[in-house]
């Protein structure tokens, strides 16, 4: 089943979308998506994960963009909704980082989280 989701499920900042784009690019992957999920893990429990990825799962939820789409499996979905995506570049490095209105607790670094 394929969902487009409106702006409040998730948002995707223009600085995000131009880095993914920008890998994309600089890399010469054509036909290539944006996965993030969840796993077990981190220093609060769960962590979260970014690839690319050019299969499409039958119960994925997508988020089309002009360039490419995100891709979201159900159980992460319920652990993302209402969430952030950004890009940062700073003396720690640079990374994708969520802000997660539902997470309780965040490690130092932002990529895990409890909730």
């Amino acid at each position: 089943m394929k969902n487009n989701l409106t702006n409040t499920s998730i948002k995707i900042t223009k600085i995000a979308i131009n880095r993914i784009k920008k890998f994309i690019i600089n890399n010469h992957i054509k036909k290539v998506n944006f996965r993030i999920f969840i796993i077990g893990g981190g220093c609060n429990g769960f962590k979260y994960e970014f690839i690319l990825d050019e299969k499409i799962n039958k119960k994925d939820i997508i988020i089309k963009l002009l360039d490419f789409s995100i891709l979201i499996d159900p159980i992460s979905m319920q652990y993302l909704f209402g969430s952030v995506i950004d890009y940062i570049e700073n003396i720690e490095g640079s990374k994708f980082i969520i802000r997660n209105p539902q997470a309780k607790t965040t490690c130092n670094c932002g990529s895990s989280f409890d909730i």
